[in-house]
């Protein structure tokens, strides 16, 4: 595809505008959208004859089946041609030989789309009235030459995601890699969406993650990403990735970054686990002795960023709190049929602020928040701390060194062992007072298992709400996992009064319940 500048959005919809010099490039295109669409969208696709309309819908419908030689006829004669693909259906439409609206009942055209990605050749004879959300595509064979002008409109719910398609397209042809190919990577619990890269032999990542749009004030007029200091662009994913990298850890080099639309072309770490079933205990060995050095280290409080300067937020009590309410919000009322009364509330924010004041007090380190299984990667052919892979900090913060320990050996997803956790957890300590004779051990067996009745609380919360209100009820199977690590920590002699609160608002037996269909998808 020929680079273009965005037209002018003159109206209300936003335009892409391109030149497609031949139908090589007509078919770069179709992949760009059909890895953008989904069920239930309805694409439009207008042009004079031989403007090449049915070149791109053919070319759509392949790059949906992953098979550029698939048979895709065009629907001339039988009006509707249906694809049951493996990504879903898509419904291929040529309306030339209706004469209006009226004839297509007969085809049963309520029923086609359903499900379905549609795409209709002829538009004009669906008439005037249009579903809102769509995307319209007209094609202009212009002077002959064989190139085509494409210009795409979005309207409705496509107007927003026409803006960001365009932008990520700009955006990789800047970086140089707009002619790779795609491959959609399991993201995580986040809105970001992941894709490598393949070009040339290389492989890099692609991670589209817009500014987080402000959600309803919570409390004190802030919104629960400002009170728990999560990140809202990429910057600070950024500004870590470059610090980690800067201290010989293995966190991906930035290879192109638009920080304003919240595109990343990022070092590939590779897909190698650090899990097989279980922990796989070298590997897990290697992520503690990186924590152990990160946190002996005296580590900046400023990194730069772009033109910018970057200060880790710090992970205070109040974070730590509105983490904890979670719980209150959420699971309880999952749990038990209710949340909570004020005064419980009350108690339990005023048990949790004593409890986290000593551990607080301590030396504080960059904490990654988000240390654990998911997010580590292994590189046996590097050196030393480099193997681990880094792939999650850009909720990063200074906080207790306890947290991503506990994060680590506690993980909310993988059973661990209490005897690997205990082996592991001594190493740790067993590094940090070689680095420092003052470490106390006893202080952070408190701190860790403050942080691990904090985060297994927090964790509860979150997982329910990525149940029943994100639509992810695969996280509910880990929930007796987490309840484990959650009475673990509370057995605590510090703990004790928070033991009594969580004894009497929460019974040990009461959770939700996924059922087969929803662990299958954990």
């Amino acid at each position: 595809m020929t680079r273009t500048a965005p037209a002018a959005e003159t109206s209300k919809e936003p335009r892409w505008e391109l030149t497609l010099a031949d139908e090589t490039e007509t078919a770069a295109l179709a992949g760009v959208i059909a890895r953008t669409l989904k069920a239930g969208d309805l694409m439009l696709l207008s042009g004079e004859l031989g403007a090449g309309k049915t070149t791109f819908a053919r070319a759509l419908v392949r790059a949906r089946a992953g098979d550029p030689d698939l048979e895709a006829p065009s629907p001339t004669f039988t009006l509707l041609q249906t694809y049951d693909l493996a990504g879903g259906p898509v419904v291929h439409a040529d309306l030339y030989r209706l004469s209006g609206p009226d004839e297509l009942e007969e085809l049963g055209w309520d029923e086609a789309g359903d499900d379905a990605i549609v795409l209709v050749e002829w538009p004009d004879r669906l008439g005037p009235d249009l579903p809102p959300d769509r995307l319209e595509l007209t094609l202009d064979a212009g002077d002959g030459d064989g190139a085509r002008r494409a210009t795409l409109i979005g309207h409705g719910a496509f107007a927003p995601r026409l803006v960001r398609l365009r932008d990520k397209r700009r955006f990789l042809d800047e970086a140089g890699w707009a002619d790779a190919a795609h491959a959609h990577i399991q993201g995580d619990a986040s809105g970001r969406i992941y894709e490598r890269l393949t070009r040339a032999g290389r492989t890099a990542i692609l991670m589209d993650a817009p500014a987080r749009a402000p959600s309803p004030p919570l409390r004190d007029g802030k919104p629960y990403s400002v009170l728990a200091k999560l990140a809202t662009d990429v910057k600070p994913f950024v500004a870590m990735a470059d610090g980690l990298r800067a201290l010989g850890y293995g966190a991906p080099e930035i290879y192109a970054s638009d920080l304003k639309t919240g595109f990343l072309l990022v070092e590939d770490l590779g897909m190698e686990p650090v899990v097989a079933g279980g922990p796989i205990a070298n590997r897990y060995e290697t992520a503690v002795d990186l924590l152990a050095d990160l946190h002996s280290r005296a580590l900046p409080i400023e990194l730069p960023v772009g033109a910018e300067v970057y200060r880790p937020p710090f992970y205070d009590s109040s974070a730590f709190l509105v983490e904890c309410d979670l719980l209150n919000d959420w699971y309880l009322p999952e749990a038990t049929g209710a949340a909570p009364q004020a005064e419980a509330r009350a108690e339990f924010a005023a048990l949790w602020a004593a409890a986290l004041e000593p551990v607080l007090a301590e030396k504080l380190t960059w904490t990654l928040r988000d240390y654990h299984s998911p997010n580590l990667t292994w590189r046996g052919e590097e050196d030393g701390l480099k193997r681990l892979g880094l792939l999650d900090f850009q909720d990063a913060a200074l906080g207790p060194p306890a947290y991503d320990v506990v994060s680590l050996l506690q993980d909310a997803r993988v059973d661990v062992g209490e005897e690997l956790e205990i082996a592991l957890a001594a190493r740790y300590i067993a590094a940090r007072r070689k680095a420092d004779p003052a470490f106390d051990p006893k202080l952070f067996a408190r701190a860790y298992a403050t942080m691990g009745a904090q985060r297994a609380t927090k964790i509860l919360g979150i997982f329910v709400r990525l149940a029943r209100r994100d639509g992810k009820p695969g996280y509910l199977a880990n929930i007796p996992r987490v309840q484990r690590a959650l009475a673990a920590n509370l057995a605590h002699p510090d703990l004790a009064e928070l033991a009594a609160w969580y004894d009497a608002h929460l019974s040990p037996s009461a959770a939700p319940e996924p059922g087969p269909a929803e662990a299958a998808q954990t």
